[in-house]
């Protein structure tokens, strides 16, 4: 279960057989299931996520177990059969199953997002931000970052992964300003990006003149009734999870779920996905059943690679 690893462009890239993005239930059970096949398999996973302060009273052979604890006894048990584990943050996938973290890179032959679901709400007007997508509102700067060059842009986050969507935008647009929406910035933005860390009181927006009226993002306005006037807002909110990852894949998203087939294949070759991400309710009983198919799933598509 060896890896091998190369430097290209000075990061120094990894290579496995399966790359799982995500150390909850779904993930873990996964990994139990690829790695007892004989496949070199990796966790990268930043924290417990939802599981972090909770605790459990309804899941099979706990009468109660905080949630922390369960996560940390399924890490041991993956690590018991040979799979490796690292805490770091996820901030892109490839298509050619490439998984980039703020400093490393690892070649996979399958990924399986098993990132749970973002508990992190936006309160008020920008819960409203859905409405605006395609409009002026994006979650992949890779993707949409073309369609405004030499625009006015702005990222809505404070960590790694919005550093990563803001040095993705400034070789095409005008300017990047962050937004913090209150957050202190937890990692060094370029000299170039002008840092606000007001909160957001809403996004204003304008009709459209033709046939078909539609309201299109204009801007921000923030606590102090400032606005800002933008052409893209790009959401980059704590950590990339997995419906962010997907969609910078261009696999299909439906509802915030990513879209998958009964063997948690989703619409991209080689990414699988389970648990929470995919949608459904949100029992730890379920992501496991997602990860057992998904695992059992990968290790029959390699075998026959």
């Amino acid at each position: 279960m060896s890896s091998h690893t190369h430097v290209l462009s000075g990061r120094c890239r990894f290579s496995v057989s399966v790359l799982i993005v995500g150390g909850g239930p779904a993930g873990v059970t996964a990994a139990i299931y690829t790695a007892r096949a004989g496949l070199n398999t990796t966790i990268i996973y930043k924290d417990f996520g939802a599981l972090e302060k909770a605790h459990v009273e309804n899941y099979y052979g706990f009468s109660k177990i905080s949630g922390k604890s369960l996560v940390e006894k399924g890490l041991r048990q993956a690590r018991k059969f040979g799979t490796k584990t690292i805490r770091d943050e996820v901030v892109n996938i490839k298509s050619d199953l490439i998984v980039e973290t703020a400093s490393k890179s690892y070649e996979a032959r399958a990924i399986l997002l098993a990132t749970g679901t973002s508990r992190k709400s936006l309160a008020g007007q920008l819960s409203s931000l859905e409405k605006f997508e395609g409009r002026g509102v994006s979650y992949c700067a890779i993707c949409d970052g073309f369609f405004y060059r030499g625009k006015d842009v702005a990222v809505l986050g404070s960590g790694a992964y919005a550093l990563h969507e803001v040095n993705d935008l400034l070789p095409l647009v005008s300017s990047v300003t962050l937004l913090t929406n209150g957050d202190e910035p937890t990692v060094t933005f370029p000299d170039s990006v002008l840092i606000r860390k007001e909160k957001i009181m809403t996004l204003y927006s304008s009709m459209s003149t033709g046939l078909i009226k539609t309201e299109n993002f204009q801007g921000v306005i923030l606590e102090n009734q400032e606005k800002i006037p933008l052409s893209g807002l790009f959401v980059a909110l704590g950590t990339a999870g997995g419906t962010a990852l997907a969609r910078k894949l261009g696999a299909e998203v439906i509802a915030n779920a990513i879209k998958t087939d009964d063997q948690k294949r989703t619409t991209i070759p080689g990414i699988w996905a389970a648990g929470d991400c995919i949608g459904g309710i949100a029992q730890i009983a379920k992501a496991v059943h997602d990860g057992a198919e998904a695992g059992l799933s990968i290790v029959k598509t390699l075998r026959t690679k």
